[in-house]
């Protein structure tokens, strides 16, 4: 076993339920940056929490602050700005941040709430430098705050399931993953500006493939080999990649194969392939429909569909972190997790001849 051991991942569901004994007290959540994670899935999702609850806003618009406000009934006091973001360490209200901007905000504003004094549960991936990722972990363990990367797959009953047949040896030795994740990217995004994108389409939907990797089979990749390219010349590619493809390989010997993109719409998937038989997850990173199937030798077909809908998976994200604050536990993915992306997204971008992050 790993550190992505069975026994934790029994553990987020076990724990949760001594929460109670902390008085029936809910973490409360500021959020920083009010755009579409935020707004149409985040926040809808702390109204059916148990253990947390929204409390405040960050946003640069304060029309639309107090609008949001207004719906959820939160006071004007706590709406803050950028600008005056450290007031809300005089909040006690305000136990964690979620940091829901461009990715090349996420190290400023996770830095900045440390030094305010609240826990950060950052968006993925955690910054657009591997130099900014160690500045946040160093942040947080210097103010005694914890930090989780959003990484919500990790907790999500389909893809615990999938690891759980790997770790039983059901599907006997892994021989090889293939994953995929991509979308058509519309025009006037900042996912594709390297000043808040930090990368294309790997920084986006491909980090879900690289994590499934690891996560998958508790083991950090020693070779990688990638390559990049661009088809559509209409300007939204002119500072980032439109496609990319890299293999991981693994102490193991097993060999990942992953593709992403910004040009076409290319369902999230993985799929596992052992000595004893295979399994395949589709969708496997969106925020509903998971659908795990699979065959394995002389047992039954795998035909196992999550009917949980959105905002679940932000439901239990949201408690998970909370749970993690009133117990004084380790989050399921912490700040060094998504440190490890980073270093293999900057080698997976070094393998392509480019450049990770704005500089």
């Amino acid at each position: 076993m790993t550190r992505r051991e069975l026994g934790r991942m029994a553990g987020i569901g076990l724990a949760s339920q001594l929460l109670g004994q902390e008085q029936g007290r809910q973490i409360g959540y500021c959020m920083v940056g009010l755009g579409r994670i935020s707004m149409q899935h985040f926040i809808p999702a702390l109204k059916t929490t148990k253990y947390s609850k929204l409390t405040a806003l960050v946003s640069g618009h304060r029309d639309k602050a107090e609008k949001m406000a207004a719906q959820y009934g939160l006071s004007v006091k706590n709406i803050y700005s950028y600008e005056n973001y450290e007031a809300i360490a005089d909040n006690k209200e305000i136990d964690a941040v979620y940091i829901a901007l461009p990715n090349s905000m996420h190290a400023e504003y996770t830095i900045r709430a440390a030094k305010a004094g609240k826990h950060v549960l950052s968006e993925k991936p955690m910054s657009t430098s591997v130099a900014d990722a160690v500045a946040m972990v160093d942040a947080c363990k210097k103010a005694n705050r914890k930090l989780m990367i959003a990484y919500r797959c990790q907790l999500e009953p389909a893809n615990l399931r999938a690891i759980q047949l790997i770790h039983d040896g059901k599907l006997g030795k892994i021989q090889a993953i293939e994953s995929a994740n991509g979308f058509n990217i519309a025009r006037n995004e900042w996912r594709y500006t390297r000043k808040l994108g930090g990368g294309g389409p790997l920084m986006d939907v491909g980090i879900y493939s690289l994590n499934a990797c690891r996560f998958l089979l508790g083991e950090e990749p020693t070779e990688i080999r990638a390559s990049a390219a661009v088809i559509d010349h209409d300007g939204r590619f002119d500072e980032v990649e439109e496609n990319l493809s890299f293999t991981l390989k693994f102490p193991s010997g097993v060999i990942a194969s992953c593709n992403t993109t910004y040009g076409c719409n290319m369902p999230g998937f993985y799929r596992v392939h052992g000595s004893r038989g295979w399994m395949h997850l589709e969708p496997a990173f969106g925020y509903q429909g998971m659908h795990l199937t699979g065959q394995i030798q002389g047992q039954p077909a795998i035909d196992e569909p999550i009917t949980e809908r959105d905002p679940a998976h932000f439901v239990r994200e949201a408690d998970h972190f909370a749970e993690c604050i009133l117990q004084n536990k380790e989050p399921a993915a912490p700040g060094e997790e998504g440190l490890r992306d980073m270093r293999l997204i900057e080698a997976i971008y070094k393998s392509c001849g480019l450049k990770l992050g704005v500089g």
